[in-house]
């Protein structure tokens, strides 16, 4: 007996040990109330090195009996270090236009620990501004006051939507690690809603009350840092989407509910800021158009076209896949958004007797298109787009003055554009893409002397997307600091006679020649040393980190071929010299080749790189920077030449 109640003690003390060393779930406060430990504390548990940490960012979202959707929004920020103060600069963006969205209620505060007491400081209502971001959306902008290393911010809001497909997206995990972050929803039983998901950690909660509220809330969110070659922040982080699926309100019409592409396509070709400016006349048009009809082929009238616009219209470095001021407006002002100046181009293309239609598009910065979620706010910009035959086609932005016509804009490569053909009510999503390797051609011809010095002729070729690169940073940067780059800040390398060719034709491309002086560090009187990877952009490897969280997105594929003759002096023989090798990535889908060979007093090096995809997922990462390391370390490996 004594013994049984013995275990019994000693399991219910087992218990209660584990109860009160169990790590409690963090949760959201009210307004105000502030632990103590958390104006102590100096880092983030789980992400030391973060400048600022979340401390909880909560939503709460239902309807009210109009069926307007209210967000309830409160958020609490800790700073720890100065590079942290930047997130006391607050921008609330929203959709304005006829009142469809608007905030009320906000609320902020600065709190800090002064003395060992709480101070308070609340935002003065003066210092909160509303901003035109342009005709269809606004802004709330302020900045919280007396903010320090140790300083917590918080501020609340509601936002109502007037629309019930307006559902807001929640997202788990930003640029900050979060310690939690929690979304309440209720919706009524007469509206469905599609959630697109893309939370791949587990819930700390996932419930549903008795009175429908569904609660979902994560903890410890580690922040989304930037990655070499990531795709957008919003398709990589932790998140909700919501898609307003079917409606059932007695007597209730939604003219603009968008519940597949066609749909979508048909409201933008209604709508008087987008598709009520295809036919609007520019002044002096005609001069334009009649100097297109009158060439020969239809390259010569885009490529004569899409250079006019670019050089005629200023992009104003907004986005947009509607327009503002309207096309007439913008071209009497020669400046316009990117749906502004792109819809100029199509209307010009099209009053030219060609086969152009216009097209949403969305950057790779504002993220890819998913098919299956109909919607316009999934675009950013407009395109001109021309299909040629079933395998060749032309996206078309003129925002930018180094594309090409004959070249899909990078920023716009590996995802889905709306084609709209209003006249024949054809709405498809083509995928945009580079199929064709993007080759860069480098050939170099050296003499190396006894003094430890080189010199030598390099002959640049840079095709597609790498000849709007070095085009565009030559004409932005200027000589000087182009000269920089391309010797990468090696100051033993000097750069004279650099001069181009085909910098203006958008068919042929770049080529570079430049002679070169190369001072050999580290040679002595005996030995000599040097490598042959000159002007390739391919010093640094960016893929040093040991984990990867995103995939890696190049945008399209590209070749590398590097051919360098280096001349021996007289009286030197080769000590030791890389060997010829060829490997490939597991897949394939990456091959290396290096050939060396000496022949006549002269050492030949020979380098090609072949991407044959242009994404690689973050789940082969580890062979992926394996590679990469052997890559990068066989281009940068050292030739030895001996005196004697």
């Amino acid at each position: 007996m004594n013994k049984i109640f013995s275990l019994l003690l000693l399991g219910s003390l087992t218990i209660t040990a584990n109860a009160q060393t169990a790590t409690p779930l963090p949760t959201a406060q009210s307004f105000g109330k502030v632990d103590k430990a958390d104006l102590e504390m100096t880092k983030c548990d789980f992400e030391p090195d973060a400048n600022a940490e979340i401390l909880f960012d909560k939503g709460d979202t239902y309807f009210d009996t109009q069926y307007n959707i209210n967000t309830d929004r409160h958020k609490r920020i800790k700073i720890f270090n100065d590079n942290g103060k930047d997130e006391a600069n607050i921008r609330i963006e929203y959709y304005s236009y006829n009142r469809i969205e608007y905030i009320t209620g906000l609320q902020a505060q600065t709190i800090n620990l002064t003395n060992g007491a709480v101070e308070i400081i609340k935002v003065d209502k003066k210092q909160i501004f509303t901003e035109a971001v342009d005709k269809y959306r606004s802004a709330m902008v302020f900045s919280f006051p007396n903010v320090k290393p140790g300083t917590i911010i918080e501020y609340k809001y509601r936002l109502t939507s007037q629309s019930i497909a307006n559902f807001p997206d929640w997202y788990f995990q930003t640029d900050l690690p979060t310690r939690y972050s929690e979304l309440n929803t209720n919706t009524p039983d007469i509206l469905t809603y599609k959630r697109l998901s893309n939370v791949h950690s587990p819930y700390a909660v996932d419930k549903t009350s008795s009175s429908n509220t569904h609660t979902e809330a994560m903890v410890n969110i580690p922040s989304l840092k930037d990655e070499p070659y990531m795709d957008a922040r919003n398709d990589n982080s932790e998140r909700i989407l919501f898609q307003l699926l079917s409606i059932r309100i007695p007597g209730y019409f939604a003219p603009n509910f968008q519940d597949s592409w066609t749909k979508v396509g048909q409201n933008m070709v209604d709508d008087e800021d987008f598709g009520g400016q295809f036919n609007r006349k520019l002044a002096g048009e005609e001069v334009i158009i009649n100097k297109a009809k009158a060439l020969k082929t239809d390259d010569e009238k885009i490529a004569y076209i899409f250079n006019e616009v670019k050089n005629t219209m200023k992009w104003n470095d907004y986005y947009a896949h509607y327009t503002s001021d309207g096309t007439p407006k913008a071209w009497e002002k020669k400046i316009g958004n990117s749906a502004e100046v792109n819809l100029i181009l199509y209307h010009l293309l099209k009053k030219s007797g060609l086969n152009v239609y216009p097209m949403m598009v969305s950057t790779r910065k504002n993220g890819r298109i998913n098919p299956s979620y109909p919607s316009t706010t999934q675009f950013n910009s407009t395109v001109a787009y021309i299909p040629v035959d079933s395998a060749k086609y032309y996206v078309l932005d003129a925002t930018n003055k180094y594309n090409l016509y004959n070249q899909v804009p990078e920023v716009f490569l590996n995802s889905f554009g709306l084609m709209l053909d209003k006249d024949n009510k054809v709405y498809d999503l083509p995928f945009l893409q580079q199929p064709d390797p993007v080759r860069q051609v480098i050939l170099l011809n050296a003499e190396i002397k006894a003094d430890g010095k080189m010199s030598g002729t390099a002959d640049i070729s840079s095709f597609s997307y790498n000849k709007m690169y070095f085009t565009k940073k030559y004409k932005t940067d200027g000589e000087k600091k182009y000269n920089d780059y391309l010797r990468e800040d090696n100051n033993s390398l000097k750069i004279s006679g650099l001069t181009f060719e085909n910098m203006d034709i958008d068919t042929l491309p770049l080529r570079q020649k430049l002679n070169f002086n190369l001072d050999l560090t580290g040679s002595d009187d005996n030995y000599i040393y040097f490598n042959s990877n000159l002007f390739t952009g391919l010093k640094t490897n960016p893929f040093l980190a040991e984990n990867r969280f995103t995939d890696i997105d190049f945008g399209y594929r590209d070749n590398y071929a590097i051919t360098g003759i280096f001349k021996i002096p007289t009286g030197y023989k080769i000590d030791a010299m890389p060997k010829s090798i060829s490997m490939a990535i597991p897949d394939g889908t990456v091959v290396f080749k290096r050939l060396v060979a000496e022949q006549d007093g002269s050492i030949m090096v020979r380098f090609s790189i072949d991407h044959k995809k242009s994404l690689y997922f973050k789940e082969n990462y580890p062979e992926f920077r394996e590679f990469c390391k052997k890559m990068y370390d066989m281009l940068n490996e050292q030739i030895v030449l001996k005196k004697g």
